[in-house]
């Protein structure tokens, strides 16, 4: 049984991967589930590339399709890492919290988006290994918008009409005041 990959393992094994634009149809489309019985690439040294981009692009998470790969997975920021193949979300609580989400399809767009507080998850490690985990918190919320990436739902088709148009506006406003320092 393989442990989970450290820091010093990720930063030799790891590939890193370009971003693809976020006009790309591949972060529209649902993935489908890895097959670990006839894996179209190995899922050990999947798990080292989406880490080492990950943490490359100063991600909280990063799905694979979001750097082109259309593997049903996802790498969370944790010690260590955290990736997750095939996830279900299994629980919900009924409790939301609306909070500012970013991502790296989107750079320096941030929508307040209202996410349940509390899941309860199934997911498949890169070894094989089936667990099952309840995330709170930033990590709940975390695993929520890699798994909407998986489903082909982009974190901007959950927000308000008003939550948009103001980070939109305040996108604006940033990248002109960013003009006017350089």
């Amino acid at each position: 049984m393989n442990e989970p990959m450290s820091d010093e393992e990720s930063v030799q094994k790891g590939n890193i991967h370009n971003l693809v634009p976020d006009s790309d149809p591949i972060l529209s489309q649902e993935l489908p589930k890895f097959d670990f019985d006839n894996p179209a690439t190995d899922p050990i040294q999947l798990a080292y590339d989406l880490v080492e981009s990950m943490r490359h692009h100063n991600g909280l998470g990063l799905s694979a399709n979001q750097i082109g790969l259309p593997y049903r997975a996802f790498a969370m920021q944790a010690v260590p890492a955290i990736v997750c193949f095939n996830p279900k979300v299994i629980d919900e609580s009924s409790e939301e919290i609306m909070l500012e989400e970013g991502c790296l399809s989107f750079p320096g767009l941030g929508i307040k988006i209202k996410r349940p507080r509390h899941i309860k998850v199934r997911y498949t490690e890169p070894n094989g290994n089936v667990v099952t985990r309840k995330f709170t918190g930033m990590a709940a919320r975390c695993f929520l918008h890699e798994y909407d990436h998986m489903n082909g739902t982009k974190y901007i088709d959950r927000a308000s009409f008003i939550q948009k148009e103001i980070a939109l506006k305040r996108q604006k406003k940033l990248a002109k005041l960013k003009r006017v320092f350089r």
